[in-house]
């Protein structure tokens, strides 16, 4: 009786084995379906917000000592024409490419970090900055006018630094210690040779070059806009296609290999994006600190650490760029940089990265 009822029984019910992340949900269309970030698309729309408040406080205050009203008037275009030149030809423009440049360097920062395992491996850490000023303050050599070079020298000078030291590290795999080593001696070295450089240069030329080299974004318009922004067009897409293979590699590499990852190529492919992204940064805003490091880590902590935050990281140096720039504009009578600015915030926010309990970039 109990071998034949064990034989007549069914199987008993197996549940379905739910593999959906908690921080998102299945969207399905017929045959198809998608895994849709629901965290991360409430942090992006969130920071797109704060980017839309903060653009709005930029646009309306600045050190021209001119009221809302006449800032408002210049805006639309109705009130004194000096205004609306300076409103709409100088501050709307330098908005813009604050942002562009924001988003380009916190992107950066996330593909380094997360490609080396370590929050400390940012652009402005391993050299990837410093090569690309050097590049832009070796063009003023033998010059009387202090006017740098184009912008397009700090992808040249990026690459050649990244190409440097991940030869001195031996490669740009697993050992993300090693890279953030040599990057920091290559940056101290390349950073001696520009001081160097200014240096042996008449002070006219030498003081309109240190105001770009601590970041600044005084005098930048569409001219350096516009290619930055086709830049960035091309760039970021391919940054957020790389960062959801960038996420398998957080696993050692024969689960990614195992997983269909081509690991050398995915890392050279990252690598190559970083460098470019920072490269074009540096090159129109000047080797503005601590947004690379900043916006990853504030990213990674709204978005959680299942992804690569490659948008929240995007969209989170955009935020502190515009932030920064703005508050520059108006602390002082006299405008201060924004690479002063984000220096001066960013030394407390190191402190707390370093001393903050740490979620480890290889965990999922």
């Amino acid at each position: 009786m109990t071998g034949t009822a064990r034989r007549g029984a069914a199987p008993p019910a197996t549940a379905p084995c739910d593999v959906t992340p908690v921080d998102s949900v299945v969207i399905r269309a017929g045959a198809l379906s998608w895994l849709f970030p629901r965290r991360s698309a409430l942090v992006a729309a969130g920071l797109c917000a704060v980017i839309v408040v903060l653009v709005t406080i930029a646009t309306l205050v600045g050190s021209s000592g001119a009221g809302l009203g006449e800032t408002v008037s210049g805006l639309l275009g109705t009130g004194d024409p000096m205004m609306v030149t300076l409103v709409r030809d100088f501050r709307l423009p330098r908005i813009a490419v604050g942002l562009l440049v924001g988003a380009a360097l916190g992107v950066s920062g996330c593909l380094t970090q997360t490609l080396a395992g370590n929050r400390l491996a940012t652009p402005d850490v391993i050299g990837v900055n410093e090569g690309a000023a050097a590049a832009v303050v070796a063009s003023v050599v033998g010059s009387s006018t202090g006017m740098i070079g184009g912008w397009w020298l700090g992808p040249l000078g990026a690459a050649a630094a990244a190409s440097l030291v991940v030869l001195c590290a031996g490669g740009a795999g697993s050992r993300g210690y090693r890279v953030l080593v040599v990057g920091i001696g290559v940056s101290t070295v390349i950073g001696a040779v520009t001081d160097l450089v200014m240096s042996r240069q008449n002070d006219n030329t030498a003081g309109g070059v240190f105001l770009w080299t601590v970041g600044s974004l005084s005098g930048r318009d569409w001219t350096v806009g516009t290619p930055l922004a086709l830049c960035l067009v091309v760039l970021v897409p391919l940054a957020v296609l790389a960062g959801t293979r960038l996420q398998l590699l957080r696993f050692d590499d024969d689960t990614a290999a195992t997983l269909g990852v081509d690991v050398r190529r995915v890392r050279a492919l990252c690598l190559a994006l970083a460098v470019l992204l920072a490269g074009v940064a540096v090159g129109v805003g000047g080797p503005i600190a601590f947004v690379a490091l900043a916006a990853p880590v504030v990213a990674g902590r709204l978005c959680g650490h299942t992804r690569v935050p490659v948008v929240g990281s995007a969209l989170a140096g955009a935020a502190l760029i515009a932030a920064a720039d703005a508050l520059g504009r108006v602390v002082a009578p006299v405008e201060i940089p924004v690479g002063v600015i984000t220096s001066v915030l960013g030394g407390p926010f190191l402190l707390w990265v370093l001393f903050r309990p740490a979620h480890s970039q290889g965990k999922a």
